[in-house]
């Protein structure tokens, strides 16, 4: 008879642990759990049957491997956390007997890392578990170095201690170090998150993210403790990283520390690089080390010429290898282009006769860094690609090139500030200082001097060419700061290219309509305003005109003088009989009276209400007084476009009727997310229109 398992001893429940159940069996507190599962890389798993797996009655919320909760038991980390436990526990015990001196030599043996300095374990194991290869730890570098540098961004508080931050700091200067001596960065892009940095790391691609040198606000819903326990896996890796990086490149490792320099907030000029004594041997290129011996090889080919029976062949051979060096030569004056396999594919990097390297982009440039631009990023971009010579203010810190702004070598100063004419006071200098009157006054310019703003230097990265300052002059509306990390993909919308090359014909169609009707409505407003001003001006020169006779009437009865009051009277109530004033009627009749200008009005009026009346009569549509050609013309464009795209979906739903229920609702989702982007596409499209429109609106408005 076979033997009755029982329920949780085999299958899946046998295959799952319980959080719980995990701590119980390595006798750890929960904190200590956590820390190990982060830096070993053990994550909670989701079974298919939470009901099959659960071994009581109660709903388990996380599970784990069992075979990676076995695969812990042998960990040297454990031994750690449980002496420690141990010891903790015995000065607490020394505590409350009252045997302070037993207390304070317990704590002596402990390794207490905020106070001694000395860390209670080592990551160096976990860290050649995780990644047996160099190129695995490349590989993720990504979130390493990510928050490596929002730490060393941080302000020091209780749960972020302040060594902590400086290590962070160090270790990303000394990782910024190698990357300016080797030039391996590549990319980088200015976003509202912060900026991004990619480089190029021994053919691994490697891309982080810098926040911006703002004051930051410490918030107290965050755990600091789960993200301080990345934080010393990250740092123990990165370390390592580093190491790897300058022993390769030649430099010893780790580089001189200036502290009285990293007070003085020199950053990466408090590092001093220095050559490692085995560096000569190890830069030696890998031909020269394999290269065979020349009189040996000498020997060699006379042999093969003469087994061959080369020498009398020899002449033909020459003759033969001079014409395909020839053929060789002339085919490589002609430089190869890629061209796509397909319409519509992806376009690749075009090969050029260009000779100017790329990571010396900066390297004949003496650029000055205003106190408004972002000096530690700028800094760290302009030393990567080639650039020794920068400047900055003294109150920005020590490490400067020059801190004098008048400095004749300065070839380029980026500046952030908009243009603003500061008025200069007309006093002479009074003779106590000469150097007053060669300093500038605010937002004064150099003559001979090149102005950009900060974005010049990532464009000109991105692009790898200096891009024209013209574009980037302070105060100037700057060029679309585009992210290099985004491919161009046909059909989609493309920021650089002109908007006419983008759009489709029935968009164009829509456009041009919209622009005519605004242009209508425009019109009609100014008509409007144009005959409010007429009525105005009417009134005023009626308001004038009755002045004047008001003003003859009484000099006329002061003349005569005898006129008989009780005559006015009557011939005041005989003008007030027709239920207006006199005044009033005179206003009528200058109104009733129209010039010369409004007779086209009328008769264009009268044409039109006789046009209407005989489609009244005749049932016919209303025609219009002067049919425009081109309007015409794009009408029946936009009416042909609307029946092909008519005749298109009709094909599509009888060609979708063929279909099997499967593949008609795979092609449905397929279609459904083109229509989405496009329509997106479509959004961003009309965005850039009526932007453009505002543009040239403004520009015939300034004319």
């Amino acid at each position: 008879m076979a033997r009755v398992r029982k329920k949780g001893e085999a299958g899946a429940a046998r295959n799952y642990i319980t959080r719980n159940q995990a701590v119980r069996k390595l006798q750890l507190s929960l904190p200590d759990f956590r820390k190990l599962c982060i830096w070993k890389g053990i994550y909670p798993r989701e079974p298919r049957s939470r009901k099959k797996v659960s071994k009581s009655s109660t709903a388990s919320t996380t599970f784990y491997y069992a075979k990676d909760i076995q695969y812990l038991l042998h960990e040297p980390l454990v031994n750690r956390f449980r002496e420690q436990k141990v010891l903790e526990k015995k000065i607490t015990r020394a505590l409350g007997r009252g045997d302070v001196s037993d207390a304070k030599r317990f704590e002596r043996n402990s390794a207490r890392p905020e106070k001694t300095g000395r860390s209670r374990y080592t990551l160096d194991h976990v860290v050649r578990e995780r990644y047996p290869t160099f190129v695995d730890a490349l590989r993720d570098l990504d979130d390493c170095l990510s928050m490596l540098f929002l730490f060393a961004n941080l302000p020091s508080t209780s749960s972020v201690p302040a060594k902590m931050i400086a290590r962070c700091e160090r270790l990303c200067h000394e990782f910024q170090h190698y990357l300016i001596v080797s030039h391996s960065l590549r990319k980088s892009f200015l976003s509202i998150k912060g900026t991004y940095f990619q480089a190029n790391i021994q053919g691994e691609d490697v891309m982080w993210l810098v926040p911006y040198k703002f004051n930051q606000r410490v918030v107290g819903d965050i755990d600091f403790r789960i993200m301080g326990t990345f934080i010393e896996f990250y740092m123990t890796l990165l370390s390592f990283v580093n190491f790897r990086l300058y022993t390769a490149v030649g430099l010893k490792y780790p580089p001189k520390f200036d502290k009285s320099k990293d007070d003085g907030a020199a950053e990466l000029a408090a590092f001093i690089l220095e050559d490692a004594g085995t560096a000569s041997a190890t830069a030696l290129p890998a031909s020269t080390e394999h290269a065979p011996d020349s009189k040996v090889q000498a020997e060699v080919n006379k042999l093969v010429q003469e087994l061959k029976g080369e020498e009398e062949e020899k002449p033909a051979a020459t003759e033969a290898t001079a014409t395909g060096e020839d053929t060789e030569a002339q085919s490589s004056d002609a430089i190869d282009k890629f061209e796509p396999a397909a319409a519509g594919g992806d376009v690749l990097a075009q090969p050029s006769y260009s000779s100017s390297n790329p990571r010396q982009l900066f390297s004949k440039c003496t650029i000055y860094l205003s106190r408004e631009a972002p000096r530690a990023s700028l800094e760290f971009l302009l030393r990567a690609f080639g650039c020794k010579r920068i400047g900055w203010d003294a109150v920005l810190g020590e490490g400067a090139y020059t801190t004098n702004e008048m400095d004749p070598n300065i070839t380029h100063q980026i500046v952030d500030r908009p243009p603003v004419e500061v008025k200069v006071s007309g006093k002479k200098g009074d003779g106590k200082d000469n150097q007053t009157a060669q300093r500038l006054a605010a937002n004064r310019r150099v003559p001979g001097r090149i102005y950009v703003q900060p974005q010049w230097v990532w464009d000109s990265i991105n692009e790898e060419e200096l891009k024209r300052p013209d574009l980037y002059a302070p105060g100037t509306e700057l060029p679309p700061h585009l992210s290099p990390f985004v491919k161009s993909v046909a059909g989609q919308y493309d920021p650089s290219l002109p908007l006419e090359q983008q759009q489709t014909e029935a968009e164009a169609l829509a456009s041009d309509v919209e622009d005519e009707e605004e242009e209508e409505d425009l019109e009609e407003e100014e008509e409007e305003v144009k005959v409010e001003e007429k009525k105005e001006s009417k009134k005023t020169k009626s308001k004038k005109a009755k002045a004047a006779a008001a003003a003859a009437a009484a000099a006329e009865e002061e003349s005569d003088g005898g006129m008989d009051v009780a005559d006015s009277e009557e011939d005041e109530e005989g003008d007030d009989f027709d239920g207006m004033s006199a005044d009033e009627d005179e206003d009528e009749e200058e109104l009733e009276e129209d010039p010369d200008e409004d007779e086209e009005d009328e008769e264009s009026g009268a044409l039109q209400r006789q046009l209407e009346l005989e489609a009244e009569l005749s049932g016919k549509p209303v025609r219009n007084k002067a049919a425009d050609p081109q309007a015409k013309a794009k009408a029946n464009k936009r009416k042909a476009l609307a029946k092909e795209a008519k005749q298109e979906e009709e094909e599509l739903e009888r060609a979708k009727g063929m279909l099997p229920k499967k593949k008609r609702r795979l092609y449905e989702q397929m279609m459904y997310t083109n229509n989405k982007k496009s329509a997106e596409d479509e959004k961003l499209r009309a965005k850039r229109r009526k932007i453009e429109q505002k543009k040239a609106k403004g520009g015939k408005a300034s004319n």
